[in-house]
């Protein structure tokens, strides 16, 4: 596993591309010690063009991990980018932009199961891509997991908006704070639905490692 391969790890130059503070703190979890460079692309991607939530925020990972790609002065070992989507009933749910679209997220997630995807894309900008002989190197993947929710009264999600929670979360909730309360059951990973799926990211680190991609 990666934990072995830390020490080695950390005398890389790693980038995360993402302002997440959650994402931050669970890869500073693990040992792992990065740099925080957040992306410029402005996240609002059309829907419609996407047969799902899994696929839309992969498209958007792979333009995040890009822009930092562009953005970063000198050479970097490994670029991590991640996108965090809910879907409920078919539709793509990112972060509210106000309580009365926040109330009308977790209300369509009330007594239901939906989706949360991440979609993350590994960069390796000094190794060259098989299929082009040239660099960049890219992997990404999806980690999907279902979350179901309880029927909740409308008194219950004020209550949760007003604590200011909702705000920069997909679908209007962190599942690591007050909402957790509302979970009666998930199938899959935790820490996807927090934000970065950390073994499916672990395990990927570890095979590039294992191909002599990622050169410790």
């Amino acid at each position: 596993m990666i934990l072995q391969h830390t020490q080695a790890l950390n005398s890389k130059r790693i980038i995360l591309a993402s302002g997440s503070p959650r994402r931050r703190e669970l890869l500073g979890n693990i040992g792992l010690k990065f740099e925080v460079l957040v992306s410029s692309f402005d996240e609002k991607l059309p829907k419609d063009k996407f047969a799902g939530g899994g696929e839309y925020a992969l498209e958007t990972a792979r333009h995040k991990a890009l822009d930092v790609a562009g953005l970063v002065s000198g050479p970097a070992d490994l670029i991590i980018s991640a996108d965090t989507v809910v879907e409920a009933n078919g539709l793509i749910l990112e972060k509210p932009d106000d309580e009365q679209h926040a109330f009308a997220m977790i209300s369509s997630l009330s007594g239901r199961e939906h989706q949360v995807h991440t979609g993350v894309v590994l960069v390796l900008p000094q190794q060259p891509d098989p299929a082009t002989g040239s660099p960049p190197l890219i992997r990404s993947f999806v980690t999907t997991t279902h979350v179901t929710f309880d029927t909740l009264p409308d008194e219950a999600i004020r209550a949760y908006i007003a604590t200011g929670e909702p705000f920069g979360k997909a679908g209007s909730y962190g599942i690591q704070g007050a909402a957790g309360a509302f979970v009666s059951g998930l199938r899959g990973c935790y820490f996807n639905v927090v934000g970065f799926p950390l073994h499916r990211f672990c395990s990927e680190v570890d095979s590039l490692i294992k191909e002599g991609k990622l050169k410790l």
